[in-house]
């Protein structure tokens, strides 16, 4: 030992010169694994459709299949490759399969993925301007073209369509939960202000609203800004409203707070909720939070991407007057994980909350306040370059495309609301709002659903029976106390034939069971 620890480097060199240097970054390695990596991706959208969408597989079903200690020496690609195919595929939900009806679709493209992966051989970290200029400046860019494909007010955009600097802007982030998150640190420290609160001794008086339908994320996101949770309000939604938001029972609950000597801080509203894509009405929802100067942030996360067509931009009537709005077209926009785009009214506010300034970022693009470093609009520093995915898909399809994407989800969705409605055995039990159909065996359609609960055992059996199959996947919720059947349209490969089959599973497994 002391031989060797007197001269580590002739150590060194004696090892290296019997090995080949490690060079992970060889450029013909890279070529071929790539090349062996799309003949997977190749491989697996064209067989997707045959697999069985929920696999049939245990918790802890791959520590069976693949060692549990780290490889102590290299092993050729094509080992990692054969393994992904025998033991990590096959305990794979598939989102890409066009059976896939759960949750919300997680749409992908072509471009998109090749987007993912020139950024991610790039990689990029970039925290500020200077670190990466083009992957800064491509970000803004995209965040305001697809500004303006919303409808978007200029004061939301980075850039105005004339050239000069709007007061606002955007950041692309992970999820919807961080995007809650920094706007919801931005408000209350804006309320502690206003309250004249010093320091954080004030955040007990905090108030902030949603409508009991909001995604469980927004309470989430409010413990972690600090707010006591006695101070969330979760307003009770019904059918009268179609599970919105009533402007009524917002002004009630913040009246009362204010009355209480509270401070109404933050108001979400959301485009298209996930239990049932309830739309709460942000021009009102905006009218009422501004009696008490609260923030209001839009959570348009799925149905958002459906407002680049002109026939749903209604929905986001009244966006000027909110502070803040986020959507996710890694769910509907062709754009894989992990894509949710923010944008603020007043950059400032977002900034003044989330901004560092360590020494070794210091440089003078960020000391010229021409640029707006992205870091100081997120929880973290580091950043991966999503803007070039996002940029890839909006200049290679084009808004006409885009939309039709829209319109043809939506469209296979009404399709399969009439077959619903033309089978006195189910109800759609809401209205359906874009790609979703919230539906149910209605009580009374037979014996084993005489009563409404014996409805909602006869839908969960349903639901069971058809994901087990391997031929469709749904998820459901529970609105007004009922269990539902949510059948979500839009999987990147879903065409009509695929919505019309599920159908006939459905109506097939139903008449089984209640023979």
């Amino acid at each position: 030992m002391g031989s060797l620890d007197a001269n580590p480097a002739a150590a060194y060199a004696a090892f290296a010169a019997d090995v080949e240097p490690f060079r992970p970054l060889d450029a013909d390695d890279v070529r071929s694994y790539l090349h062996k990596a799309v003949d997977f991706v190749y491989d697996y959208y064209k067989s997707v459709e045959s697999l069985p969408v929920l696999p049939g597989v245990e918790p802890g079903y791959l520590l069976r299949l693949l060692q549990s200690a780290p490889p102590s020496s290299s092993a050729p690609f094509d080992i990692a490759m054969k393994e992904l195919r025998e033991a990590v595929v096959p305990g794979m939900t598939h989102w890409a399969s066009p059976n896939f009806f759960a949750f919300f679709p997680a749409t992908n493209s072509a471009a998109a993925i090749a987007g993912e992966l020139i950024a991610s051989a790039m990689n990029t970290v970039g925290f500020t301007w200077q670190a990466a200029p083009a992957a800064t400046e491509l970000e803004v860019l995209a965040l305001d073209w697809l500004a303006q494909l919303l409808g978007l007010p200029e004061s939301f955009m980075n850039r105005t369509v004339a050239g000069g600097r709007g007061t606002g802007g955007g950041v692309i982030l992970g999820t919807t939960s961080e995007a809650m998150l920094v706007t919801l640190v931005a408000a209350r420290d804006a309320a502690l202000r206003r309250s004249g609160s010093n320091g954080v001794a004030g955040i007990t008086r905090l108030t902030v609203y949603a409508a009991d339908q909001t995604h469980s994320t927004f309470f989430k996101a409010c413990r972690l800004a600090g707010f006591d949770p006695a101070n969330i309000r979760s307003i009770p939604t019904g059918a009268e409203t179609n599970y919105g938001l009533d402007p009524a029972r917002l002004l009630e609950a913040m009246q009362a707070d204010a009355d209480a000597g509270l401070v109404p801080t933050y108001v979400c509203a959301t485009v298209g909720t996930t239990s049932s894509n309830a739309v709460d009405p942000v021009g009102a929802v905006a009218d009422v939070a501004a009696r008490f100067a609260a923030w209001v942030h839009v959570d348009a996360a799925y149905a958002g991407s459906a407002c680049i067509c002109p026939e749903f931009r209604h929905h986001l009537d009244g966006v000027e007057r909110v502070d803040s709005i986020s959507m996710s077209p890694h769910k509907w926009l062709m754009t894989c994980l992990d894509c949710t785009c923010l944008y603020v009214r007043d950059t400032h506010r977002l900034t003044g909350s989330l901004e560092t300034n360590p020494e070794y970022l210091k440089n003078h693009a960020s000391d010229s306040g021409e640029v707006t470093d992205l870091k100081d609009m997120q929880v973290g520093v580091g950043r991966r370059f999503r803007g070039l995915k996002l940029w890839m898909v909006m200049r290679t399809y084009g808004v006409a495309k885009l939309q039709e994407h829209i319109r043809s989800d939506v469209a296979m969705a009404k399709v399969f609301e009439d077959l619903v409605r033309g089978d006195d055995r189910f109800e759609v039990v809401v209205p359906r709002n874009f790609a979703l159909v919230c539906f149910r065996i209605r009580a009374g359609a037979g014996a084993a659903a005489v009563t409404e609960e014996d409805a909602d055992e006869a839908n969960r059996e349903l639901m069971e029976r058809l994901n087990k199959t391997g031929k469709a996947y749904l998820a459901h919720t529970v609105v007004g106390d009922r269990f539902v059947l949510r059948f979500a349209v839009g999987s990147s490969l879903q065409e009509e034939h695929h919505v019309r089959s599920a159908w006939e599973l459905i109506k097939k497994t139903t008449t089984e069971m209640m023979n």
